[in-house]
């Protein structure tokens, strides 16, 4: 899967770990920054992952930040985006299977790696059910 990622400073420890974890699992991923734990304005960082994915250049985006809030308002803001934040994989997979998430945003100051690894597993690996979740997407895109 070709997956798009990006950060601010307060994710950036988190992205560089799910960023070798998905490249050690055979994913194809560009890394859109940023490149330290230096402040940095997130919005410059995260709104080029949401484009690119809507673009339809990547199949799917994560994105970081302290809790991964501010992350998913930016991404949202771009036609076609459905971004989730999400804080379990229970979360990450009713992201997927009920509203076709094609973002995620996690919070790296909210939880563990190791949580967070399994909400980019689950996250990945859910398909989306479609059925009457697909009716409810349209009506997303209807009002955007």
């Amino acid at each position: 899967m070709k997956i798009a990622i990006g950060s601010d400073h307060a994710g950036y420890n988190y992205k560089e770990k799910i960023k070798t974890s998905l490249e050690e699992k055979g994913h194809s991923v560009r890394d859109f920054g940023t490149d330290s734990t230096a402040s940095v304005d997130f919005p410059q960082f995260i709104r080029p992952v949401a484009e690119a994915v809507a673009r339809g250049e990547y199949d799917r985006g994560i994105v970081l930040g302290g809790s991964g809030n501010g992350e998913a308002i930016v991404a949202n803001r771009v036609a076609g985006i459905r971004c989730a934040v999400c804080w379990n994989a229970e979360s990450a997979r009713l992201a997927r299977a009920h509203n076709d998430a094609n973002m995620l945003s996690l919070g790296e100051r909210v939880m563990s790696l190791e949580t967070a690894l399994e909400i980019v597993e689950t996250w990945l690996n859910t398909k989306f059910d479609g059925g009457k979740h697909e009716r409810r997407i349209r009506q997303i895109d209807e009002e955007s």
